[in-house]
């Protein structure tokens, strides 16, 4: 059964490879799992077809057979449980990668979306850069507390991992702020993760879109 997944039609991260179907497809080149690209502007994700499969109207979704799932996080979940290479076999060596799995969703990326929600919705607001102010450092010290973690590993635990996919993934979200920077160690783990094969595969995959549909407007 192929496996589809939705992305949009016309991203807005300017083709730097944020927006989430980006981890959906990253997890599917890891694990050598073949699949299409339905993709949606952002009308038809608010249409019934969409909502039917994203209760929320957003992208990704997953559709394999008679299965479909929305989140991306579930999503990585699932292909990471169901195909061998982004989970260790040993039992509690995959309970921690699947904890980092959730500490890069629930721990980390929420301050780091707050800064991009704040810059775009509240930035033309009086009380603007004092709220980013308190904003980055929140980031600021949860960036401090993974880097103390990772210190000098290549990965979070062991070897790669979904929990680095998805670290990887939301770090790749303030690369561009010059936080990122702060910590050499966490910027040489992005650059790790960025350089694997299946990264790469990924990335060129959704560049492509971003491409087609500057080049047709």
């Amino acid at each position: 059964m192929t496996i589809t997944i939705t992305a949009f039609e016309r991203s807005p991260d300017g083709g730097k490879g944020l927006a989430r179907d980006m981890r959906v497809r990253w997890a599917l080149e890891e694990v050598g799992q073949p699949y299409d690209v339905r993709l949606l502007s952002f009308k038809a994700m608010k249409e019934p077809a969409h909502l039917a499969l994203q209760p929320f109207g957003q992208i990704p979704t997953y559709e394999e057979g008679d299965l479909v799932l929305f989140e991306s996080g579930a999503i990585v979940f699932h292909i990471a449980q169901r195909h061998a290479g982004l989970l260790p076999d040993d039992a509690n060596a995959r309970a921690r990668a699947i904890t980092w799995m959730f500490a890069a969703i629930s721990t980390m990326e929420p301050p780091i979306v707050d800064r991009e929600i704040a810059r775009y919705l509240e930035g033309d607001k009086t009380w603007y850069d004092e709220r980013r102010s308190l904003v980055e450092e929140r980031i600021r010290k949860r960036l401090g507390e993974l880097s103390d973690r990772l210190g000098d590993a290549d990965w979070l635990d062991g070897e790669f991992s979904a929990g680095d996919l998805q670290m990887v993934s939301v770090l790749l979200r303030v690369k561009g702020s010059g936080l990122l920077a702060e910590y050499p160690n966490l910027s040489a783990y992005v650059a790790r993760g960025q350089a694997r094969p299946a990264y790469k595969r990924a990335f060129d995959a959704q560049f492509a879109v971003f491409t087609a549909a500057s080049s047709g407007s």
